[in-house]
Order: structure tokens, then sequence, then C-alpha cells
């Protein structure tokens, strides 16, 4: 059986869910937010192994029978709604946050792509940026920092062109309002403000000319490069998330076999078998390594350039099924 942790309005899952019923596969569809409000874990020690028992959706499930777990976009644990004391719900939240994430680490199953604590080392920016600069990746030179006396000679190095990136791409509330920073070069004008800067650390990196921006999808052993152009309008020169369904054009890429192999490398030297990394293509042809994200999105993607991404993650999830049910078996609470 195929463990999907998720949240129930996951688009990319239910892209994925049609391959696994037309492959036979018996699979559970579990958000860990529902836990503790709505599901329990049981986990009992015997003869130095861990059995788990997850109860979910009125039914209990016996953990070793998971084969593998697509760790998704799994919503944080949440109380019972009986639990009305504001500390008290980040109490029981917080413990139970730990508690699956030790679950997770002696759950002996395939994931995909990886356990949470490591996404979360994977997808820092220092981790893998150095990881792809050892294996031959031309990478930016970038500095990280709220020191605010490093800015300008940075800036002066850089000839004034600077790029100022946020460490992880996070939404956040100022009064009420959403906001939400994007890669922003940085003016004189915000050389007078960069006292801003010692509130919390930036990534700093030389703007680099862009002919096309990629990004590169890995499932196992498969490639899945896709062109964004997203040097067609101002308003995604720079960051073509900020209006991306509005103005980028989408396309398939042929990587040079070099890079498509060090794409694999780096999966692979990270244990991951799934990941996005994004990259640069400059007007001289170089491809300049940005990031590689072990949670991104693919889902646009797919549906812009048709590249088969959800049947390659159907596939890597049943490879180790030992016996694909009837698809009338299929579990979704």
């Amino acid at each position: 059986m195929i463990l999907i942790l998720s949240d129930k309005g996951d688009r990319s899952v239910e892209m994925v869910v049609p391959k696994l019923v037309e492959r036979g596969a018996e699979f559970l569809w579990w958000d860990p937010g529902d836990y503790p409000a709505e599901s329990r874990l049981t986990s009992r020690l015997t003869g130095g192994s861990w059995r788990h028992t997850l109860h979910t959706g009125g039914r209990d499930y016996d953990a070793s029978l998971f084969s593998a777990v697509w760790n998704r976009r799994p919503s944080p644990s949440r109380a019972p709604d009986s639990v009305t004391d504001a500390n008290h719900r980040k109490y029981v939240e917080k413990i139970s946050r730990i508690l699956v994430y030790g679950w997770e680490d002696t759950l002996d199953s395939r994931w995909f792509p990886g356990r949470t604590m490591d996404i979360v080392r994977f997808q820092n920016k220092l981790f893998n940026l150095a990881a792809a600069a050892r294996l031959g990746f031309a990478t930016p030179e970038t500095l990280i920092t709220n020191d605010v006396e490093e800015l300008i000679p940075f800036w002066e190095e850089a000839e004034g062109e600077l790029i100022a990136k946020e460490v992880e791409f996070v939404r956040f509330q100022v009064d009420g309002e959403d906001h939400a920073f994007y890669s922003t070069p940085v003016t004189r004008r915000h050389l007078t403000d960069r006292h801003r800067l010692a509130i919390s650390p930036a990534i700093l990196q030389p703007y680099i000319r862009k002919c096309v921006e990629l990004r590169i999808t890995i499932v196992g052993e498969q490639v899945f490069a896709a062109e964004i152009h997203s040097q067609a309008s101002r308003a995604t020169r720079h960051d073509y998330r900020h209006h991306e369904w509005s103005f980028s054009v989408y396309g398939v890429h042929r990587l040079p076999d070099d890079v498509e192999r060090r794409c694999l490398e780096l999966t692979a030297s990270l244990g991951l078998p799934y990941g996005c990394i994004d990259m640069i293509l400059t007007p001289e042809g170089r491809y300049v390594f940005l990031e590689i994200n072990p949670t991104g999105q693919w889902g646009w993607i797919e549906a812009a350039t048709g590249l088969p991404i959800s049947a390659a993650i159907a596939d890597w999830l049943v490879a180790a099924e030992p016996d694909l049910r009837a698809a009338s078996q299929v579990t979704i609470p």
C-alpha cells in the first residue's frame, strides 16, 4: 500500500491519483494535519522494533504495509476543537508534530522525496548551493547575511548589479495585509534603507542576464526540463512567480547531456528520488544553477508543457508494491 501525506486540497496529488488507479495501486491519502484532532497514531516497541498503527477514517492501518510514502505537502498537526485555550493548543500541536517526525524516522518505507527533517535540510540554500558547486555546476557568487556593513562592498563588487532574494519563499502578514518577498534588484535607494537588512537575512547575488529560466523536475532517473520565457515581460523579468500565469510562456527544453547528468548526480548525492532544480540559461548559452527544491511544485509545468511528470511519480510509487490489487480496492478515506 502507498501512503500519501498531503492536505486534501492538493491538486498535485489529484493529478497523480488517477494514474495510481490506472496501475491498480492501493493507497491511503492521509493529511497529518488531522492528527491528533481526527486521527490516532499508536507506536509500540517490541523486541527492538516499532510497530505503528494509524487510525483514520474509521479504519486501522498497519504502517509496516506502507511500501512507499509520498511526503507531499502535509498540513501542520491540529489540536481537537475541544482544546480552546490558545497556549494549550500550541502545546498539543507542538508535541504532536514532534511525535510525527519520530514516527517518520522509524517508518521503514521508501520515501518520496524524503522524511520531513531531511527535506528541511536539503532545501536550505546554503546546503544545496554548495552541493551543486561541488558537482561542477556554475553557481552565482553568493552572500547571505543580515550585516548591513556587508551590503555596499558586495554591491560595488557586482558593479551595482545585485539581486536580493529571500532565504525561503514565505508569505507573511504586516498589519493584517499579505506580503511576499520576490527576487528584487538592489538599487541605490535600497542602499540608503540598508538598515532593514538587519531585521532578517537575505541572499545576495550578482544579477545574471537571462535568455530563459529553466525548471528541471527529476523523478527517479527521469529528467523533465521546461523553459520559462520570463524575459518577455517586465512583470516577470526578475521573478516569474510574481505574475507567472499572466505573462510567462512555457516550453519543453532539451538539456545538454552533461547538464542532465549533473542534475541526476545532484539528486543522487542528496539521496533524493525527486527534486525541482531552477536554473538560468544565459544569452551566451551558459547554464547557471540557482537552487533545488525537494518538494517543488510541478503540476503547472505538466499542465503548460504536457511533460508526463504525474505518470513518472505514479510509476515510482508503485515500483515497490509487491502485489498490485484491483482498482476497486483503492482506499480513499
